[in-house]
């Protein structure tokens, strides 16, 4: 893979990475709305730019998109903004997985709380520990419910197969939308 290079396409910085793909493939990434693409070797710089002038529409509406999205609000938050997530999400933690431990027939270990930026939750099944990312104090309660739930189902499932997701469906049949908002 080569080293990534900046191209500019009418006033529109692209961070371009060539590498091993059949083709080109574009990316609008929070929390900033940068503009990424990755291209196979052989495709010119100009056949790049006319991609990325076809799909500005595209961009400019993920652009948009991105900038209203809750990330941008946590990678620019202040401590006391994060203690107040904190407290709003550890007051309703307990009583999720309060309701929902004989409902899915498991017993979490100890609850933990952090500001995390690439998940929103981890189960550490051995010990029962589950670990809540704050960050979901931005989100609707229905995606903080999510979570809990998808944690829970690790107690009896450690992966991600078919049979977690067989779980997270006898449970939250409406799983994949919850999901979907914190995308």
């Amino acid at each position: 893979m080569a080293e990534p290079v900046e191209l500019e396409v009418d006033g529109l910085a692209v961070r371009l990475v060539r590498k091993r793909v059949k083709n080109i493939n574009l990316r609008v990434k929070a929390p900033d709305g940068r503009v990424e693409v990755s291209a196979p070797p052989r495709a010119s710089d100009a056949v790049v730019a006319a991609f990325v002038r076809e799909k500005r529409s595209w961009i400019d509406a993920k652009r948009a998109e991105v900038a209203s999205s809750p990330r941008v609000e946590a990678a620019q938050a202040s401590p006391d903004e994060v203690a107040a997530w904190r407290a709003v999400v550890e007051a309703c933690v307990p009583a999720l997985v309060e309701a929902w431990e004989p409902l899915m027939g498991v017993k979490a270990g100890k609850l933990a709380y952090r500001n995390m930026t690439s998940r929103w939750g981890s189960c550490q099944p051995a010990t029962g520990r589950i670990c809540i990312n704050v960050r979901l104090a931005l989100y609707p309660p229905e995606c903080l419910e999510y979570v809990v739930v998808h944690e829970l189902c690790h107690l009896r499932e450690r992966g991600h197969g078919q049979r977690f997701k067989d779980l997270m469906d006898t449970y939250m049949p409406d799983w994949r939308e919850r999901r979907a908002k914190l995308r």
